[in-house]
């Protein structure tokens, strides 16, 4: 079954939809009200995981029955809104499927935060930068400096570039909204539930090792659209982003995280990550990027980076065009 078939029902075209999603992104950035699909996905999972270990499901198969719950009832839900909607006419459908795809694409968000960090660090106000860096970031931020607020931005800009952007993209064109969905499922599972600790070492496994599957592709696309941007756009360093890319991605932790921070700091020519500290832990201590390279990160690296992240993903968005006219 093709994007077509599972997506736009008889209204519509596979482009349109997908262009149509990247320009609401763009122009308004993520939705925020009440019942964002995030929002109740995550109340659905917090629900189903107290039921769960309520009932003492709370090892590698009580994970393995979040994930099917939850792609069973959102999936579900989806599917049943989809017949109601098309039924009365298929625009409606359509208009579902617009929003939806809009508000699980979160490139404009992104750049709103890294610009936020940015003004901050501008004025040199550094609580300010370490306030607005929390909300990009899952590390302590009380430690940082101006510098390393930047940095910190510029990591989680190129990695997010990935999750939030490259993926439900990259499953968008393959699968439609409900595989869009279903990678949103995954994710959100990852980032409420796949930690290792000692409540979910076990029941966190799956969806943690789900969402390295799913991301693992558009992870390695991720590098490559930042590559050839930085070697189409002035001011970037094409070579590096590839080579850097290619040889400290596994830096990271994890098989995606590295690829598109790797890439960053290459393009940059700058240095990235080095201590990352955590609940007063230290988790990594590894740098990415060219060992001569300064890890002193000025302020105007975020706009810079924003701008080929905008460039990859439109770059992305043309391939994507390109297949869809060939083989749908």
């Amino acid at each position: 079954m093709g994007f077509a078939e599972l997506t736009l029902t008889s209204w519509g075209s596979p482009l349109l939809l997908i262009w149509s999603i990247f320009l609401l992104d763009l122009w308004f950035g993520d939705p925020v009200y009440r019942f964002h699909p995030i929002r109740l996905i995550g109340s659905l999972l917090s629900y189903l995981e107290r039921w769960l270990y309520a009932r003492g499901w709370n090892g590698y198969v009580g994970g393995i029955l979040l994930g099917l719950l939850l792609l069973g009832i959102v999936l579900g839900c989806y599917f049943i809104l989809q017949g109601f909607l098309n039924d009365l006419h298929p625009i409606f459908g359509w208009g579902v499927d617009l929003f939806l795809g809009y508000s699980l694409l979160a490139l404009r968000d992104l750049e709103i935060h890294g610009l936020r960090v940015w003004q901050a660090t501008t004025d040199s106000n550094l609580m300010k930068a370490r306030e607005e860096a929390a909300q990009l970031v899952g590390r302590d931020v009380k430690e940082l400096d101006l510098t390393g607020c930047n940095r910190a931005t510029l990591e989680s800009l190129s990695e997010n570039l990935s999750d939030g952007v490259a993926s439900p993209l990259f499953w968008l064109t393959l699968g439609g909204i409900p595989s869009m969905l279903a990678f949103k499922v995954i994710s959100t599972m990852d980032s409420m539930v796949g930690y290792r600790n000692d409540r979910y070492l076990s029941f966190g496994w799956f969806g943690a090792r789900a969402d390295d599957l799913m991301n693992w592709m558009p992870a390695r696309l991720t590098w490559v659209m930042l590559s050839i941007s930085a070697w189409i756009l002035p001011g970037y360093d094409a070579r590096m982003a590839w080579s850097i890319g290619l040889s400290q991605n596994q830096y990271m932790p994890g098989p995606n995280a590295g690829w598109g921070q790797a890439a960053s700091a290459g393009a940059l020519r700058v240095r990235l990550v080095g201590e990352k500290w955590k609940n007063g832990r230290l988790q990594h201590n590894v740098w990415l990027g060219y060992p001569d390279d300064s890890a002193e990160v000025g302020a105007d690296s975020i706009p810079k980076l924003i701008r080929l992240n905008r460039y990859a993903t439109l770059l992305l968005l043309i391939i994507i065009s390109l297949l869809i006219a060939i083989f749908n």
